[in-house]
């Protein structure tokens, strides 16, 4: 599928310029095969032996917290899956806020949080239908979203947590390295209509995407752990801390 040159500035550029409602509306219907109703079916399966179905947060999530290179505050969890690690910020002293797309993945975390005694606020639903004040957030942690995001939703994501966290604020990052994604270029996910399980980023592909509005501060890949550890850790994934700008907020759609 040829994309229009309204949006489309070649290869892992699409970000520069995000596309119209109406382009968004055709794009998002050639990657329609994963819907909420897709992840439902994934998270309701817990007993399989998915990395990320334990409880241990992410190791470089943990290691800036304990180093004081994450201050507490308000904290936003996107795609928080079973709230491994919003459970783990809010018994550091955070005051975390968790969304995700599957209401499976939402019931999930909400067992575990009443199970260990914490108050933890969730929320189904898109993450681009998601209200939230500008400039709250001192952080806003990603474990896995952005990697199932379709090139032509980068722009507008990139904006919304530009917009929701404060000055100074810091994304946690955690994504795809090239080996650990399907290795499909932006161009090859609408040639064939599939993320193929998700998108690998370069070093060089983050420092784009996410330097022209916030200063990367680490960039490193995820320190693998074992099974059993009380922290998690995959090569294959990236652990990105990056601080946002004092600057205003990215031109697209919010």
């Amino acid at each position: 599928m040829q994309l229009s040159s309204a949006c489309y500035a070649g290869d892992m550029t699409l970000y520069l310029q995000p596309p119209n409602a109406q382009e968004i509306s055709r794009l998002d219907a050639v990657l329609a095969e994963r819907r909420s109703d897709w992840w439902d079916q994934f998270y309701a399966q817990r007993e399989r032996p998915v990395p990320f179905f334990g409880r241990a947060p992410d190791e470089h999530l943990a290691a800036w917290v304990e180093a004081g290179q994450l201050a507490a505050g308000p904290a936003l969890d996107l795609g928080c899956g079973n709230g491994r690690n919003a459970l783990y910020l809010a018994r550091a002293g955070f005051a975390v806020e968790a969304v995700d797309y599957s209401a499976a993945a939402i019931r999930w975390a909400a067992e575990r949080a009443q199970e260990a005694g914490v108050d933890l606020p969730l929320q189904q639903g898109s993450v681009f239908d998601l209200q939230r004040p500008q400039g709250h957030y001192a952080l806003v942690c990603d474990s896995g979203c952005f990697h199932h995001l379709p090139p032509h939703r980068r722009a507008l994501y990139i904006a919304r947590i530009h917009a929701w966290l404060r000055p100074g604020g810091v994304l946690a990052l955690c994504c795809f390295r090239p080996e650990g994604g399907s290795g499909l270029s932006d161009s090859e996910v609408y040639e064939r209509g599939t993320l193929a399980g998700g998108l690998g980023y370069s070093e060089a592909q983050l420092r784009a995407i996410w330097g022209r509005h916030f200063e990367i501060a680490s960039l490193r890949p995820m320190q693998a752990q074992p099974a059993d550890a009380e922290r998690f850790g995959a090569e294959f994934l990236w652990a990105m801390r990056a601080i946002r700008r004092a600057e205003p907020a990215p031109s697209a759609a919010l």
